[in-house]
């Protein structure tokens, strides 16, 4: 993006097993369908929690489009860390992808 500092990406094919992924999106999109590992941090908490956030081995980061986890990404990087990558995608990539989801209401997973 034009004006933009850009963020390390990563496609959901790519995401490793062993990485730490950061879903971002509100409690209605979690609730909805995400990653059966994925660990819930809502983009507006993230300041508060961050020591919650491994500063060591492969944090990806997601959202639904890849918007607000871009952004969550440069935030962490600007606090010194580098081991953050943005879902490139977000979710809707990672379902296409046709990576595992999970529900939270026992509905059949999908993203919103």
């Amino acid at each position: 993006m034009f004006g933009r500092n850009q963020v390390p990406v990563v496609g959901a094919s790519e995401v490793p097993a062993s990485a730490y992924l950061l879903d971002v999106r509100e409690d209605d999109e979690w609730v909805a369908g995400h990653a059966p590992d994925a660990h819930h941090m809502p983009m507006h908490t993230v300041p508060a929690r961050l020591d919650e956030i491994p500063a060591d081995g492969d944090v990806v980061v997601v959202c639904r489009a890849g918007g607000r986890s871009a952004q969550v990404v440069a935030y962490l990087q600007a606090t010194g860390r580098d081991n953050v990558r943005n879902l490139a995608g977000g979710m809707m990539a990672w379902a296409q992808a046709g990576r595992p989801m999970v529900s939270e209401d026992g509905g059949a997973p999908q993203v919103a």
